[in-house]
């Protein structure tokens, strides 16, 4: 299900990738400052509310908080709604580097995105996998415009680039390493300047419209992102069509965008907690998490809620284990997180 093994351009080739994990972390590193400034956070802010309730800041996956926050809203309503004496603050990144400095230096307790817990899995308690629509998975994916003449990776050799942020695991990392199987020279990318093309970072939404304004070639995502680009008849690999959540939302925007390159499945975001927050709300978020549902989380969803964007209805048991193809290409890629 979580195979390490294929990654196939639309034209239907497959490519075998089999590269053992190493253990080195290489070149390069991204640290983020330390501090309240990582979030624009006060950290005196955390800790206490009004009438006795918790303060507990849970941080989202780093994006565009107008798209970011209403995906999430059934998620955080259901636990506001369901857990007594919880005051659920809730937080997103300006990007994926400042996740960990906003956990370490206590101005957040939750987080939920793989690099950070890769970073430090000692020192973050995992909950579990999110799951939607039945499925703990999603893919990367490359679009370019449907009357482009980008049909597989190799293509992108001299073009211009769009990628999410750049320790997003599939609008960066996945992507990178992938255009570097492909035979690409991928230079110091992500941190650094590609060679055989022109890369820029910023996140997910942005990636697309560079594409859709003709500032891009092609562009870099994940499922939950970019299905909504794709025409609402696309055909999709068999792969995707059975275990991708998000396969509802084609046809859904304004825009239309051809895909060229697709992931195998990549398990979707972990949910975790710092290890030093010593509080009994952080197992009762967790249990709460754990025995969630989709009946459930209906109950909280705006009437005009688009389902085909809900990032999870309940956590899977999971560990370190999954997610060792985000972190062979960490490796790979001389990614050392700080």
């Amino acid at each position: 299900m979580t195979s390490d093994q294929t990654v196939t351009d639309t034209a239907g080739t497959s490519e075998t990738n089999n590269g053992r994990i190493v253990g080195r972390m290489g070149r390069r590193k991204f640290i983020a400052g330390s501090g309240a400034g990582a979030l624009g956070l006060t950290a005196g802010c955390i800790g206490g509310a009004a009438g006795g309730d918790e303060t507990v800041t849970m941080l989202l996956t780093p994006d565009t908080p107008s798209d970011v926050r209403p995906q999430y809203e059934p998620v955080t309503e259901m636990l506001r709604g369901e857990i007594d004496g919880l005051d659920l603050e809730v937080e997103v990144p300006q990007d994926y580097s400042a996740v960990r400095p906003a956990l370490d230096s206590g101005q957040a307790e939750i987080g939920m995105d793989d690099v950070t817990l890769i970073s430090a899995p000692d020192l973050m308690d995992l909950f579990g996998t999110a799951v939607s629509g039945g499925a703990a998975f999603y893919f990367s994916m490359m679009l370019t415009k449907p009357d482009s003449s980008i049909d597989e990776r190799t293509d992108l050799e001299g073009k211009r680039v769009a990628f999410a942020d750049r320790l997003s695991t599939s609008g960066s990392i996945f992507a990178v390493y992938a255009l570097k199987q492909a035979g690409l020279d991928v230079g110091d990318a992500p941190d650094g300047d590609p060679v055989d093309f022109d890369g820029v970072w910023s996140n997910h939404a942005d990636a697309v419209q560079k594409v859709i304004n003709d500032d891009a070639d092609a562009c870099c995502t994940w499922t939950g992102n970019g299905m909504a680009y794709l025409p609402e008849d696309q055909e999709l690999p068999q792969e995707v069509r059975e275990e991708d959540s998000f396969i509802g939302n084609r046809g859904n925007a304004d825009a239309t965008l051809r895909p060229f390159w697709w992931s195998f499945p990549i398990p979707k975001q972990p949910i975790y907690a710092r290890k030093d927050w010593e509080s009994d709300m952080k197992g009762k978020i967790e249990q709460q998490l754990l025995d969630s549902d989709e009946e459930l989380i209906r109950e909280y969803m705006p009437d005009d809620y688009n389902e085909s964007d809900l990032p999870f209805t309940t956590l899977s048991d999971t560990t370190m284990d999954n997610y060792q193809p985000v972190i062979k290409r960490l490796n790979d890629l001389g990614i050392e997180l700080g």
